[in-house]
């Protein structure tokens, strides 16, 4: 099949190679100069520019990108530093293709000398742990991890089996629910490319820790996650623009900052019940726990709709669905259709149990872990600072300010904390070098921090309790902002 490539592509890979000269259209591109301001013109996935280390690249309509779609979350931008954060090394050759000309630096008029040497100088605290090994996994680590799993697994399949009693099967639900907690964590590491150099393992291995066991579409999950890692917390510039964060894309039912809250005209324009977006954002500090226990049911939707074929979760997925398909269509739907299997029969007590019975358990184990695996990503960046798009600061500061890290206290050691979230207690750290294996962030954290103090960059903490209560004073305070800007409307 043709693959299809941005017009850079097109201009230097379609032509026969007798009749042009291909060192010539390199030296043509060399010799070809943009300005910041002619850059910041191709923002929409259909006219795509991007720069990487003052080159200009045109890759639209690429959706046959190997990362998929998330390469439009820096259209009209400069993605130097969020590449080096989602690639391996060398995978820029893979851009030659694309390569339309340099960009002047001196066009970029909002950096001056002082930014300039601060991205310098994350650049080589990269450079830094890079060379201390901190992107080298240990194996066994993740063995240990994936063995305390699928023990957790086999003592709530056990409890069921073996036992009658209510009370047992109560906690063999909590028990399920914790573990496809931990399942999330574990195909995160493997689907981030931290523990194998391989990606197709760790695409694999994903297959498993998600599709088998969670009953999540890999595909679906690292389409949504990856676009957040690469713009969280902004909203976007336009909607003909993919540079906003599909996880703070929660309208109508939360709202993230008083810009969003203010988007339920469109809603209202588009036929949704503009009474009842008022009413879950008046009341999205009491509804938020309640949203997030049924949190799972909707992934499981979404999960299957990818699988299957019925349906996408954003236009740029639906787009890159008809364009390529599923990466691994037989496993995808092979390990979902197991998933349910396996479910059916644990939730059904292996046959012992009543409908209504299976139901609830089945709803236990699913709301419970909605809430557990919630809890944890929504203290990452839930309540910390948004931005539009068009205004985003530089990566590593885009990165530091909407992200909180999580630390023991109020009653919570930090052995738990450090278990319970899988590695995103060190969120900040985690954004900043996603593909860094989660054992090697708590060294890594210790030379952000400093590089923070030094740069006068603030990042921010709290523990378990502090931080749900930091969430959830920010809703209420958008809801006031809200109420407080519709009686100015009227």
């Amino acid at each position: 099949k043709k693959v299809k490539m941005g017009k850079g592509g097109d201009s230097a890979m379609t032509a026969p190679s007798k009749s042009v000269d291909q060192a010539e259209i390199k030296k043509s591109a060399a010799n070809t100069k943009y300005t910041w301001a002619e850059v910041k013109k191709h923002v929409t996935p259909e006219d795509a520019w991007i720069v990487y280390q003052n080159r200009v690249y045109d890759v639209s309509d690429w959706y046959e990108h190997p990362g998929g779609a998330v390469i439009f979350t820096h259209a009209g931008d400069d993605m130097t530093d969020i590449f080096a954060a989602f690639h391996a090394a060398g995978s820029q050759a893979m851009m030659k293709r694309f390569y339309i000309g340099d960009l002047i630096p001196e066009s970029v008029e909002h950096k001056d000398e002082k930014q300039l040497a601060f991205e310098k100088g994350y650049r080589d605290l990269r450079a830094k742990l890079v060379m201390m090994g901190m992107f080298k996994s240990s194996k066994l680590f993740y063995l240990y991890k994936c063995s305390f799993n699928m023990c957790m697994w086999a003592a709530a399949v056990a409890m069921v089996y073996f036992s009658d009693s209510v009370g047992v099967h109560v906690a063999s639900a909590l028990l399920l629910g914790l573990f496809w907690q931990q399942c999330g964590w574990l195909a995160h590491d493997f689907l981030h490319h931290q523990v194998f150099k391989q990606r197709k393992y760790g695409d694999l291995a994903g297959i498993f820790w998600g599709d088998l066991m969670q009953g999540y579409s890999m595909q679906w999950w690292k389409n949504k996650h990856n676009g957040h890692h690469a713009v969280p917390n902004l909203h976007n510039t336009s909607a003909l623009t993919t540079d906003g964060d599909p996880d703070i894309d929660t309208m109508p039912l939360l709202a993230w900052s008083l810009k969003q809250a203010q988007s339920f005209r469109e809603l209202r324009a588009d036929g949704q019940d503009s009474a009842f977006v008022k009413f879950m954002i008046k009341w999205q500090a009491f509804t938020y726990f309640p949203i997030l226990l049924l949190a799972r049911l909707s992934w499981l939707n979404e999960s299957f709709k990818t699988a299957y074929g019925l349906g996408a979760s954003s236009a740029n997925a639906e787009v890159e669905m008809k364009r390529s398909g599923l990466q691994y269509p037989f496993l995808e739907k092979a390990g979902i259709a197991l998933h349910w299997s396996w479910m059916a029969v644990l939730a059904t007590g292996f046959g012992r149990f009543s409908a209504l019975y299976s139901l609830s358990y089945f709803l236990l184990a699913t709301c419970s872990c909605g809430l557990f695996l919630a809890l944890v990503f929504g203290l990452g960046h839930n309540g910390m600072a948004t931005y539009d798009a068009e205004t985003r600061p530089d990566f590593w500061k885009l990165q530091v300010t909407t992200t909180r890290n999580i630390t023991g206290g109020h009653g919570f050691p930090q052995f738990f904390v450090d278990w319970l979230c899988g590695g995103l207690q060190y969120q900040v750290d985690h954004h900043l070098f996603p593909m860094m294996p989660r054992h090697n962030l708590a060294r890594a954290h210790k030379l952000v921090e400093s590089f923070c103090k030094e740069w006068g960059v603030q990042y921010h903490e709290a523990d378990l309790v502090d931080g749900t209560i930091e969430v959830l004073q920010h809703l209420a305070k958008v809801s006031d902002e809200f109420l407080v800007d519709m009686v100015k409307e009227f």
